[in-house]
């Protein structure tokens, strides 16, 4: 009896079934700094549509020879924005509604999105940490974290105390998806 069974599990494609999955393709993005690549994971598990609109903004070269027009000491290095005022972005794409998470904390390396004082204003313009900053878990999305290339991060051009302000900024010199 049992012979039969798998007998006829064969005739239905059987091995197909006990197959393993085939590996999902994981995107990374990699920025090209003067002092290096950085690799960032992509977390579309927990902010689908701004991984999907950087993704897009990327293909499009948006970001290519853009300043890191905000750097803090100890805090990040915020880019994005090609005019490098920090008011500048993508204005023919939407703002994105805000996508928080419990998953992922904003500790060293995190990427997040900046925005304006309402929580659904992200547009282009994004951010690396340095350090921790429990203040903006649930407050900002958080959409990559850098797991390469976070000596290039802190070679980055600091701005002036405070504002973080920077002249003659560092620029992100090229962007681009690769699969891992």
């Amino acid at each position: 009896m049992l012979r039969r069974h798998l007998a006829g599990l064969a005739l239905l494609g059987a091995p197909t079934l006990i197959r393993p999955a085939q590996a999902q393709v994981k995107e990374r993005l990699v920025l090209t700094l003067k002092d290096g690549d950085v690799t960032i994971k992509l977390l579309p598990d927990v902010a689908p549509k701004h991984v999907e609109q950087i993704k897009l903004l990327v293909g499009r070269g948006f970001y290519d020879g853009t300043p890191f027009h905000r750097v803090i000491e100890g805090f990040m290095a915020q880019g994005g924005d090609p005019t490098g005022t920090g008011t500048g972005g993508a204005r023919d794409l939407p703002d994105l509604p805000a996508e928080f998470t419990n998953k992922y904390r904003f500790i060293r390396g995190i990427c997040g999105m900046a925005r304006s004082q309402s929580p659904n204003s992200a547009n282009s313009q994004f951010f690396i940490m340095f350090a921790p900053a429990p203040s903006l878990d649930g407050q900002y999305t958080i959409w990559g974290r850098v797991v390469a290339g976070m000596d290039a991060v802190d070679k980055i051009k600091r701005g002036a105390p405070g504002s973080g302000t920077v002249t003659n900024p560092d620029k992100l010199l090229r962007a681009r998806i690769v699969t891992a």
